[in-house]
């Protein structure tokens, strides 16, 4: 499949089947995905995958520290308000979402639990945590950025979906302990993973793209 074929087919999945990925496919995707550029060859991405019996137990985690009341508290500044045009586009992608799952707008219950499966991993058999050391700041962000593309595609070549989450940042001291990080590391965004419930309502969301004039600027 060509590049340009798998970045057609790839899209946010939020539904999955009760099948884990074979261990050997995981290790050549993540293999294939330490390929990735980074600024100076640093490669800052440590990742932590994690499946079967030890996802559940962290999912509960998660989920009761959602629910305790607690203010997110990232290692990352995720405190950015969109405005003008990107508070649009995300409005919109809110639209195709929760309009594929038949949730009205004024539905606030409905969208809060829907909001909660982030944390439930959409019940999809693995979860990747994104995490990098903290002084990195920005420069490592870019950094992970490019390996998470890298790996979204690699996960598409061999027909595995998944949806990145910037929600699996927001409570990090309950995954930090579970899986015994170094203070000086921090999460930057998680990801579900698995294979697609093709008859789940969810995922029939589709977002749109802005048109080639509105994005990149040729000169000379």
């Amino acid at each position: 499949m060509s590049l340009m074929a798998l970045l057609q087919k790839r899209f946010s999945v939020r539904a999955f089947l009760d099948k884990p990925v074979p261990e050997e496919t995981l290790a050549e995707i993540f293999t294939g995905a330490q390929l990735s550029p980074s600024n100076c060859n640093v490669q800052p991405w440590q990742i932590y995958v994690v499946s079967g019996v030890e996802k559940d137990k962290l999912k509960d985690k998660l989920v009761e520290a959602v629910m305790s009341g607690k203010e997110p508290n990232p290692d990352f500044d995720w405190k950015i308000r969109y405005q003008g045009i990107h508070r649009d586009r995300q409005f919109g992608s809110a639209n195709a979402l929760y309009s594929s799952m038949g949730i009205e707008r004024g539905d606030k219950q409905a969208r809060l639990t829907a909001m909660l499966r982030n944390w439930m991993f959409f019940d999809a058999p693995h979860a990747a945590f994104f995490t990098m050391e903290k002084y990195l700041n920005i420069m490592g962000a870019v950094d992970m950025g490019i390996y998470a593309q890298t790996l979204a595609l690699l996960m598409t070549e061999k027909g595995i979906s998944c949806c990145f989450q910037g929600a699996l940042g927001q409570f990090p001291d309950p995954v930090r302990a579970f899986l015994n990080m170094p203070e000086d590391r921090g999460i930057l965004f998680g990801m579900s993973f698995g294979y697609a419930d093709e008859n789940a309502p969810v995922n029939s969301t589709r977002t749109d793209r802005e048109p080639l004039e509105s994005a990149v600027s040729f000169i000379g």
